[in-house]
């Protein structure tokens, strides 16, 4: 059985910043890649607040959702890495408004620095939406 697999760059993201697609779609699965608190216009967010960095991120997330056909709704695991895990209560709360009432699986994993300083990192798995 052979199966065909989408990559996506939105229009709606920031260019990713190596070579990776921010969304990779396969047997009805929805590939978020790691998402950092960059604007659509490429602008780094490495001085915002935990939580605007945090909305960011979520913002990201779901535009590479809704990219593949997929939304918050239809996520089965998010996986976020945060610099500290100070900032943990902070990004829950975040998550807890953008997530509704959705509760995928999550997991968080403390990495110390973040690429270009940022503080907090997201990826996700999903369905596309039936």
């Amino acid at each position: 059985m052979t199966s065909t697999v989408t990559r996506i760059n939105p229009p709606t993201m920031a260019k990713p910043g190596g070579h990776y697609s921010h969304v990779s779609v396969a047997n009805g699965f929805v590939f978020v890649s790691g998402q950092l608190p960059i604007k659509p216009d490429g602008t780094k967010l490495v001085d915002a607040s935990f939580e605007e960095q945090a909305a960011q991120v979520l913002a990201n997330v779901r535009a590479a959702l809704e990219a593949a056909g997929s939304s918050v709704a239809q996520l089965v695991q998010v996986r976020v890495y945060v610099a500290s895990l100070d900032d943990w209560p902070a990004f829950n709360a975040v998550y807890a408004l953008w997530a509704a009432e959705a509760r995928p699986a999550r997991a968080v994993v403390p990495t110390g620095p973040l690429h270009f300083g940022f503080r907090v990192e997201v990826e996700a798995v999903g369905v596309v939406a039936a």
